[in-house]
């Protein structure tokens, strides 16, 4: 699965630390401060000359003929029992953050404790690194971001030298060690990065005018920008979009090398400052990348349980009617019959529905619903017409009863996020036209609805805490004084 780059194009790299002794960032085992190293690695993109959407990459393997798209792996349409599934996520469910910019005093190495770190061995490890850090501070305040996991256990601390973004910028990132101390991640803002740019548009048009909005980010964008802000958008204040509020976002376009990505998006006041709502791309090596809120809430389950506009969910996942025994008509009585021939009773058999049906006519896109691979195009039998993407961490999606397909995938190609795939029809064994779509894991369906359903791909895991904590300073607007 091809990478995008991700935020160390924007950053020279310090030292990492632990417990005082200085480590290079390659260091074993560290795979939270090499992260975004390894996201380097990307292939190529294929050129299409069409003025249809396109967000997918070259095929990773040779053939490229729709006949050979059509082949099936066996191992994709094996049905496993649910129970089978064991999931070796280290979700943090309790994951929280808390963000501000403490107000500068003679007393700065007893900033752990004031934003609620209650550690001493932290507090003292903080106190003896962080002398030369407060020497090189500018403005009045110190802007913190910090992260607990269950039991208020602190998870990570990233603090800015000042509420100024310049070429003299520094963030540090502290998380506790796996193996005993704590590490430290110093990162410098490079005032010369032009990678990343501020886009700025007004709320209404984001929720009423998508041709604004695709004036100013590519079409996959606009689909992912649209489902954040319907997540994030704040019910209480829902009146928001009459104001003058506007949606800034922080943007990389891409290039040959790697897909377009929303980094950070905010609900704003231009004139107060105020955030009334934001959200930040965390990028992964191992499953997909997701957006989490600035308060440590994944919005990842509504991107992988929304692959369409739709009408309705027509059948969701349970025992649904499969088929009947014909009732057996009585024969006519004769003449003379005392008792005629009783006819038997209805016998119904259910088969296991597994998957989710979105009710939508026939024509309406289809979207991935995350970057992944094209594991399978073709017709497959009850599937119908059927698309399946292969994404990391060996979860795979399904998209059936299709009418037809994007004219521009193949087998093999390596598609986008919010890219249009295919389209509603009602191929297969289906009854009406539908888009029939199952999350399965290490061949194993999931049901995405599942009250007790928890992925990994929708939790904040102990080892990304530090990433997020120091996008926020970076990413996002400045905060208020506490």
């Amino acid at each position: 699965m091809n990478k995008k780059a991700s935020l160390s194009s924007l950053f020279t790299r310090g030292v990492i630390i632990l417990s005082g002794c200085a480590f290079l960032s390659s260091t074993p085992g560290l795979a939270y401060a090499a992260q975004a190293q390894n996201a380097n690695q990307s292939r190529q993109k294929v050129i299409v000359q069409t003025s249809k959407q396109v967000g997918f990459k070259d095929k990773s393997g040779g053939a490229s003929s729709k006949t050979s798209s059509m082949s099936l792996n066996p191992s994709l349409f094996q049905r496993k029992a649910p129970d089978e599934l064991m999931l070796d996520s280290d979700a943090n469910l309790d994951y929280r953050v808390s963000q501000g910019c403490l107000r500068r005093n003679f007393n700065e190495d007893n900033l752990p404790a004031s934003v609620g770190i209650d550690n001493r061995q932290f507090s003292e490890f903080f106190k003896n690194q962080t002398k030369t850090f407060f020497e090189r501070m500018r403005g009045e305040c110190i802007p913190y971001a910090v992260a607990f996991g269950s039991r208020n256990r602190f998870d990570s601390l990233s603090i800015m030298n000042g509420p100024i973004q310049d070429s003299k910028t520094e963030v540090w990132t502290f998380i506790p060690s796996a193996v005993g101390g704590f590490l430290i991640q110093q990162d410098y803002l490079k005032d010369e990065s032009k990678r990343l740019t501020e886009i700025r548009i007004p709320l209404r048009d984001v929720l009423y005018d998508p041709r604004k909005v695709s004036d100013q980010l590519p079409v996959e964008l606009v689909w992912e920008l649209n489902s954040l802000i319907k997540q994030i958008y704040p019910e209480e204040n829902n009146s928001l979009e009459n104001t003058n509020s506007v949606v800034r976002m922080i943007v990389d376009f891409g290039d040959r090398e790697k897909w377009a990505q929303i980094w950070a998006v905010e609900i704003i006041d231009p004139n107060t400052k105020e955030v009334y709502a934001n959200a930040f791309w965390m990028e992964r090596n191992d499953i997909p990348g997701g957006f989490f809120t600035g308060t440590g809430e994944s919005l990842e389950r509504s991107f992988w349980t929304n692959p369409l506009s739709y009408r309705r969910i027509s059948r969701g996942v349970g025992m649904v009617r499969a088929s009947s025994s014909k009732r057996s008509k009585s024969p006519a009585p004769a003449a003379k019959s005392i008792t005629p021939t009783q006819a038997p009773a209805t016998k119904q058999r259910y088969r296991a529905h597994m998957g989710i049906d979105y009710s939508a006519p026939i024509g309406t896109p289809v979207f991935s619903v995350a970057n992944g691979r094209v594991a399978h195009i073709g017709y497959s039998g009850a599937f119908g017409n059927l698309i399946i993407l292969e994404h990391p961490g060996n979860y795979h999606t399904y998209y059936a009863h299709l009418s037809n397909y994007n004219v521009e995938l193949e087998l093999g190609n390596e598609v986008r996020r919010g890219l249009e795939i295919g389209y509603v029809g009602s191929t297969g064994r289906s009854t009406g036209p539908h888009l029939h779509f199952e999350l399965r894991k290490n061949g194993i369906y999931v049901d995405p609805y599942g009250s007790k359903t928890q992925l990994d791909l929708w939790s904040m895991r102990d080892n990304e805490s530090g990433q997020l904590t120091r996008e926020i300073l970076l990413l996002g607007s400045p905060t208020k004084h506490n």
